[in-house]
């Protein structure tokens, strides 16, 4: 069975938040994602952004909490993402289901966009943890695509 096919059995969610997290404790973190990932964990795969911030956090925390299925989407390759995202991925490899590598040429914001939209376009909602203070950001950018496309987003202000 591919993951296309297990996607018509599970539902897919995309996670999405800000590289931003430093005012809150891990703790803390890990308390969002059991009350808002957690109710989804035993019959979702999700999709993360292999960045720091929300997309590391809710990996660890998926991969160490539950038994669902993980894929990271990373804008070109993993060993070009932060140390911090690339030790989050090297650590949780063994319950990753699969790693996509978009092999974008740059680094620069049109490859993130078109990761988010990746993220998006394969699964059937979005959560996204923004933080207040980024009216602007990935995140925002990440759930309001997510609303043009007509699919249900959970909103978790970080």
């Amino acid at each position: 069975m591919t993951t296309y096919d297990t996607e018509l059995i599970m539902r897919a969610v995309a996670i999405t938040g800000t590289r931003n997290t430093g005012h809150r404790s891990r703790g803390h973190y890990a308390d969002l994602f059991h009350d808002y990932l957690g109710p989804f964990a035993d019959d979702a795969h999700f999709y993360i952004g292999g960045a720091r911030g929300i997309d590391s956090l809710s990996l660890l925390w998926l991969a160490d909490d539950t038994a669902a299925d993980i894929t990271v989407v990373v804008p070109s390759t993993v060993d070009q993402q932060p140390a911090d995202a690339r030790e989050a991925i090297t650590h949780c490899r063994e319950r990753i289901t699969e790693i996509v590598e978009l092999g974008a040429r740059e680094l620069k914001t049109a490859a993130y966009h078109a990761r988010n939209r990746w993220l998006v376009d394969r699964t059937s909602m979005t959560i996204g943890f923004p933080h207040q203070d980024e009216p602007t950001s990935g995140t925002w950018q990440t759930l309001t695509y997510a609303a043009e496309m007509g699919k249900p987003r959970l909103i978790v202000p970080v």
